[in-house]
């Protein structure tokens, strides 16, 4: 057996990179890996199966990293346990940790060597086959608060200088990011507004650390997720509301239905922001 972890991502701010090469269509934008996430332990085992929990479930995602990582071997099926507090489609990026961990995990176990790159683009392409997500890997590939402003290149990000720090953070369902990805007039609109975005966070780059950084970084969010469309559910906006009212600065979990602050509020449960990647374990 070998295992690995990756950490679950938040993700809030996104423009979609289209193209005909996976490895090629990625997204921009901004985000922040947590300290929750994802380990998966991988065993031989036919025929292939993954398991979240404790719960056989159907993973096409997985499935696509199992499958490029043992052709040319004498292996023909693993098993893939996965263990999260996390919850599936709810925005934390868990397809991306998902993959990203059983690369990991399974190139050791295979002892095929592949450098962590090769792995990372393993994941992402298995991730855009499957319209699972397009930007999760690089930030779990690096860990921390990044900024991704390079396109044509899936795993490059600029690291802001934002320490480790609690992240409140309550989710109220899932959206389905394989829908909002076939919505033709949905991609424009949040192209157009992650433009908008992507322009200030070119800016705050070059900002020396300072307390206001992250507060910035809430601020364009919270416009991205106006601008796009996607902020549409009441119990979240109302949420984020509150959370302004008492002065607490709150946006948008891309994408899911969900609501992320550096301000403790009613229903939220408490994580914190890290920089620690992907690893073996």
């Amino acid at each position: 057996m070998a295992s690995a972890f990756a950490p679950g991502n938040i993700s809030s701010v996104f423009k979609i990179i289209p193209h005909t090469d996976p490895a090629c269509m990625h997204s921009l934008g901004m985000g922040f890996t947590i300290q929750e996430g994802v380990e998966a332990t991988v065993s031989e085992h036919r025929p292939t199966q993954v398991f979240f929990n404790g719960q056989a479930i159907n993973f096409p995602t997985v499935l696509s990293v199992v499958e490029r990582l043992i052709q040319r071997t004498n292996i023909s099926g693993i098993k893939v346990h996965f263990i999260s507090p996390l919850p599936l489609g709810c925005g934390f990026g868990l397809s991306g940790a998902g993959s990203l961990a059983t690369a990991y995990a399974l190139n050791k176990l295979l002892g095929t060597d592949k450098d962590n790159e090769t792995l990372a683009m393993i994941a992402h392409v298995a991730e855009v086959e499957n319209r699972t997500g397009l930007g999760d890997v690089c930030s779990q590939y690096h860990g921390g608060c990044l900024v991704k402003l390079k396109e044509g290149a899936p795993l490059v990000a600029d690291t802001l200088p934002i320490p480790e720090q609690p992240i409140y953070y309550r989710y109220f369902g899932p959206i389905q990011t394989s829908e909002v990805l076939r919505n033709k007039e949905q991609v424009k609109r949040i192209n157009s507004a992650a433009d908008n975005a992507l322009a200030v966070l070119q800016s705050l780059t070059s900002t020396k650390p300072n307390p206001e950084l992250f507060t910035s970084c809430f601020a364009v969010a919270k416009q991205f997720s106006v601008e796009s469309g996607l902020l549409t559910d009441s119990r979240v906006i109302d949420t984020i509301q509150q959370i302004e009212k008492i002065g607490g600065v709150a946006s948008m979990i891309m994408l899911g239905n969900g609501v992320f602050s550096t301000h403790a509020f009613d229903g939220a449960t408490e994580t914190q922001l890290s920089k620690n990647p992907a690893r073996l374990i």
